[in-house]
């Protein structure tokens, strides 16, 4: 199992410590001299080019100090002779803040011309070059399929970001999945050729005699972790295009479900709209008629129609004994009474009446059972109709009534509706786990009557199995 090794602890510490916008404008200004192939700068350098990177705040002697001294205590900047220069560590984090600000602003696609720089960079791998020509074409190769895995990835993250939003509203939608559906459509319209073509070209190179002209014309020192680097990548590529299945044929599955997931979206969306009202407009209307009653009784009536909270039909209840509690006492220091639950609903005391008849339920017991029997019956009739003793084709089964013919075509039906495996084969079951269908797709039209009409459809190779 591979494993990322262990990053350094401070590697980023710049970013988040104390002063931390300052000791990103200083390793920005390492890392703009380091592109002009400036290794080392002193402390004015830093000063004087902290402006051009962006820095437009005054910054003293001391304050600058400061942050080359942390920076040089984290391992991102050496120090020697007052003449100060990014480390291996520090260049790999200004890197890494590049990389990670680039992604932010990056959007995600699902782009043909990649595929098709794939192809290309392909087919000139195959043509005679020089050592050189091979190491160039073998890096734009694996830049364009690392375009194509991001690209990927930060499509389907920000399509799903997009679902998950609660705050979108319809008009949003409308234009998302419009423009979603059509660019999704272009992508895959040719996506079989292809890949197809890709895989064709990966199968006729030989990756070792490729890598080693690759090494030579690089001219690298660390041979052997470039070499495993590059067979890496290369087996990427051929689990993106080769491996069965290829991971390319996850594009045409998200293009799928991305299209099903706004179009549930949308539904639920319209759903929203479609009701009259809801409880902020109820009470908004309500306030407004609350405001055109001219009189204190008239209010009083809309409010009991609102809420039904009419004037209470219990204050002719008294306790049991009411001598033992003194007419001054205020009510809310006096025992309660119990007031019975009919009392709001009906303006009446709750009444027991006479104890209901049992009812004999014995004859509906007895229906019940021999209509499951019948049932049962029936079911296994069906099933011993329907199980084969290997794989047929569906034209095969004939005289099949219609109940019978009725549990054929929805075992079809579920396998149908699921994902075929390596060999194509999809496979489903009953509810109740009693039976199971393979179904593979075969060349050819079947016909099939019932009692109750004629169905024409493919003639599907079927084995059905009792589990």
């Amino acid at each position: 199992m591979t494993t990322f090794p262990r990053v350094p602890a401070d590697l980023f510490r710049f970013t988040t410590a104390p002063h931390a916008e300052l000791h990103t404008a200083v390793m920005r200004v390492f890392g703009v001299a380091n592109e002009r192939l400036e290794t080392v700068l002193t402390a004015d350098d830093v000063q004087q080019r902290l402006r051009s990177v962006g820095w437009a705040e005054q910054v003293t002697d001391d304050e600058l100090q400061a942050s080359l001294n942390a920076l040089r205590q984290w391992g991102l900047v050496d120090a020697g002779q007052h003449r100060y220069g990014l480390t291996k560590l520090g260049e790999a984090a200004y890197e890494g803040l590049r990389h990670a600000l680039s992604t932010l602003a990056t959007n995600g696609s699902l782009q043909t011309a990649v595929l098709d720089a794939i192809a290309g960079r392909l087919d000139d791998l195959a043509e005679p070059l020089s050592d050189g020509r091979v190491f160039s074409s073998l890096m734009e190769l694996e830049g364009h399929l690392d375009a194509l895995t991001g690209g990927t990835t930060r499509f389907n993250a920000e399509l799903q970001r997009l679902l998950r939003d609660e705050q979108a509203d319809l008009a949003t939608f409308q234009d998302v999945k419009r423009t979603t559906v059509t660019y999704l459509r272009d992508f895959i319209a040719d996506l079989d050729g292809r890949k197809a073509r890709i895989r064709e070209a990966v199968e006729k190179l030989d990756p070792g005699e490729l890598h080693a002209k690759a090494l030579n014309g690089a001219g690298v020192l660390h041979d052997e972790t470039w070499l495993y680097e590059r067979k890496e990548r290369w087996r990427n590529l051929k689990a993106w295009f080769v491996d069965n299945p290829p991971r390319v044929d996850e594009l045409q599955d998200v293009s799928r479900k991305a299209i099903v997931q706004l179009l549930r979206v949308l539904d639920r969306i319209s759903e929203q709209r479609k009701k009259p009202t809801n409880t902020a407009a109820d009470f908004r209307a309500l306030a407004q008629w609350f405001a055109r009653t001219e009189t204190e009784d008239e209010a009083h009536e809309l409010f009991n129609a609102a809420f039904g909270l009419y004037s209470s039909r219990h204050a002719h209840l008294a306790h049991e004994d009411g001598e033992l509690l003194s007419t001054s006492e205020a009510w809310e220091n006096t025992p309660p009474v119990p007031v019975s639950p009919q009392l709001r609903a009906t303006g009446k005391q709750e009444h027991i009446g006479a104890t209901g008849k049992v009812r004999d339920v014995g004859e509906v017991r007895r229906n019940r059972r021999e209509q499951a029997e019948r049932e049962r019956a029936e079911l296994e009739y069906a099933w011993s109709q329907i199980q084969t003793d290997g794989a047929i084709r569906i034209s095969t089964l004939t005289n099949l009534d219609h109940d019978t013919f009725h549990r054929l075509i929805d075992l079809v039906g579920r396998a149908l509706g699921s994902d075929p495996d390596s060999t194509g084969t999809r496979s489903a079951g009953t509810s109740d786990g009693r039976m199971q269908i393979n179904l593979r797709n075969a060349r050819g039209w079947a016909t099939m009557t019932t009692q109750k009409g004629t169905l024409s459809g493919p003639d599907y190779v079927i084995d059905v199995q009792s589990r």
